[in-house]
This record gives C-alpha cells, sequence and structure tokens, in this order.
C-alpha cells in the first residue's frame, strides 16, 4: 500500500473532518503528495489540527458546492486519484438543515463528478457515502444490489448522492474508474461532533456533560475508523488498474459488531472502568433507524479485504486515544503506533 501511494498526487475533499482527516494522514504517511479541499475545521479541539495536517498538505478551504473554486482546484493540483469525503454528515442535523444537507450530499457529489470528467488526470476515484442509504425492509444485513432510500433527509441526500454516481457511471464511458464505498458507523480518536454516541460518552466523562440516550435499542454496524480508511485506499489501488471495479462497495464490520446502543455503551464503561447509570431521553420527532445491519462479503471475495478489529479492541483504541489527549501525552506518536499497527496485523 505505501509502495503505491508514495509520491502519487491525491486530492481528498472533506479532509479536515475525522475521517479525512484520519486518511489524510494515512496517506502522508504513505508518502502521497496530498491536497485537499473542505471548510475550515467544524470542531474545537480538531484532529485536522491535532495531527498538524493543516501544515503537512495544500489546503484550500473552500465550499464543495462552488463548482467554479472547485474545478480550479483541482486543475491547479492535477491529481492522479481522487477521494471525495466532504458531505454534511449528521442525521440529526439534517432535519434542522434539510436544503444545506442535500446542496452539500447531492450537489457536492455532482461537481466532483463533473470535475472527474473533465480531468485528464485523475485515473481513479472513491465517492464515500454511508451505510444508510439502503431502504429499511429487512433486518438481516443489507448488501450493494439492495434498494436505494432513506428516512431522514441525510440518508436520502447520500441515496441521491449513490444515484448521481450511477448516472455518471451509466452516461460517461469516458469516465475514469469511480466507486461509491458505504462503511459502518465509524469510532476512533479524534471524534468531536455533536449526536455521535463515543463523542458523547467522553464529553460526559472528561467534560461532565450529561449522557442523554435516544435510542437504546437501535442496532448499528460499530467499527473502528481505520477499517474503513483501509478499504478507501485499498479500492482506490484496485481502480486504478481495472475500470471494471467501478460501483458500490461495503466496507462494514462484522457481524458481532453488530450491537445496539445500550450494549456498546456498557462495553465502553467496562473498558472505562466507570459506573453510571444510563440516562434515556427519547425522541419521537426527529426519526432514527432502529436497525442497520451491512454486508461486506463482496469486499472480501473482491478486494481482499475484510475488518481486522474486534469491537472491544476498536473500543479500547478509541479510549487509549481520548485519554491520551485529554491527559496532555503525545497524541501524535499515539496515533502513528495505531496506524503502525493495524497496517502490521493487516493481511488483505
Amino acid at each position: 500500500m505505501d509502495d503505491f501511494y508514495k509520491g502519487k498526487k491525491i486530492f481528498v475533499t472533506g479532509h479536515t473532518g475525522f475521517k479525512g482527516s484520519w486518511l489524510s494522514f494515512m496517506l502522508i504517511s504513505f508518502g502521497a503528495r496530498l491536497s485537499g479541499y473542505a471548510l475550515s475545521p467544524g470542531t474545537n479541539p480538531s484532529l485536522f489540527k491535532i495531527l498538524g495536517l493543516d501544515t503537512q498538505m495544500k489546503n484550500y478551504y473552500l465550499d464543495i458546492r462552488n463548482y467554479t473554486q472547485l474545478s480550479k482546484a483541482i486543475k491547479n493540483e492535477k491529481p492522479e486519484i481522487l477521494f471525495h469525503l466532504a458531505a454534511q454528515p449528521i442525521v440529526r442535523e439534517s432535519f434542522d438543515s434539510p436544503v444545506y444537507t442535500f446542496e452539500t450530499n447531492v450537489i457536492g457529489t455532482a461537481n466532483i463528478l463533473e470535475c472527474i470528467r473533465q480531468s485528464s488526470t485523475i485515473k481513479s476515484a472513491v465517492i464515500v457515502t454511508t451505510d444508510k442509504v439502503y431502504e429499511i425492509k429487512h433486518e438481516f444485513p443489507y448488501n450493494e444490489s439492495d434498494e436505494l432510500g432513506g428516512h431522514d433527509p441525510y440518508s436520502a441526500s447520500k441515496a441521491c448522492a449513490e444515484l448521481v454516481v450511477k448516472s455518471y457511471l451509466r452516461s460517461f464511458k469516458n469516465l475514469p474508474s469511480v466507486a461509491t464505498a458505504r462503511s459502518g458507523n465509524v469510532i476512533g480518536g479524534g471524534d468531536w461532533a455533536e449526536d455521535r454516541l463515543v463523542p458523547d460518552i467522553l464529553r460526559h466523562l472528561f467534560e461532565e456533560k450529561d449522557l442523554l440516550i435516544r435510542n437504546p435499542e437501535a442496532i448499528r454496524p460499530w467499527q473502528h475508523v481505520l477499517e474503513p480508511t483501509k478499504g478507501y485506499l485499498q479500492l482506490a489501488k484496485e481502480l486504478y488498474f481495472n475500470n471494471n471495479l467501478g460501483g458500490a462497495w461495503n466496507f462494514g464490520p462484522e457481524p458481532d459488531s453488530f450491537v445496539d446502543v445500550k450494549s456498546l455503551i456498557e462495553m465502553s464503561f467496562r473498558i472505562l472502568n466507570i459506573n453510571k447509570e444510563i440516562q434515556v431521553q427519547r425522541d419521537s420527532v426527529k426519526h432514527e433507524t432502529k436497525i442497520l445491519r451491512i454486508d461486506n462479503s463482496k469486499a472480501k471475495e473482491k478486494l481482499n479485504w475484510s475488518p481486522k478489529l474486534r469491537l472491544t479492541e476498536s473500543l479500547d483504541w478509541t479510549f487509549q486515544w481520548y485519554k491520551c489527549f485529554y491527559n496532555n501525552q503525545n497524541v501524535l506518536e499515539l496515533t502513528e503506533k495505531q496506524i503502525k499497527e493495524y497496517i502490521k496485523n493487516d493481511r488483505s
């Protein structure tokens, strides 16, 4: 992986966010020549700044909805590979800002695809969507051929993004290799976004904020951020050499990581060695899917990708990171160590 990416010119949108920061940091560690396009970091603290990415790569702090600025940046950088992660990523926020969510997630994706179509240098691109693009009809894991849908604006906007990609792949035969990637609910060090479970647990523990759980029975496919990130990197590499791998890909955890919110909190409390009551405050206004599982068999069979960390390990790595941060220890060194250990144990 590092041999392939060394020296490659890579363009990442959404690089100032949680997943984008992990992806960018890995690419830089592989020796890639990186440029990024995104709004300024949306949280404080910010993983992007903690990892020093603001000084280690070329940064465009601009809006993905602006095609003119985006096109100019891509033409300037002349990347060989593109990762598109820029998005409005929060389900509950999409109820408050539905138009912004659709503009960012749908029009932003269309802008990226048009830039890819007009580019003479891009050879492969991975468009990151979500596991929430599926029309919820059953409780067993969803695979890439299942119907797209989405109850809330966020899920629907990401399903629309999938359709935009599908349309471009069908309509423009000279398009470089393009695929979409759908991951599970990611956890890991450096996420401070609102309305995400693990950051809420950490704010409860270290900042003494209330931990209010809306849907304790909701089942999700939990995974460490390194798992899908490795999948994105592997997919982009394979697309670089094989144009027949376009389309949708699930990068989800194994079935034993499909657990409900209450169980995840209890596991977290055991790892953190704390004993606190879980407060439930249900919200009947902003709909959230009760059960969501995704099938990773396609990536296993065709990419030789598979998840490496059990859920307890993912949580342990996550809390190690936050303890390091809140105790003012060397979090950059720990981030590098976790990546190296993950890659060392990888056999794909």
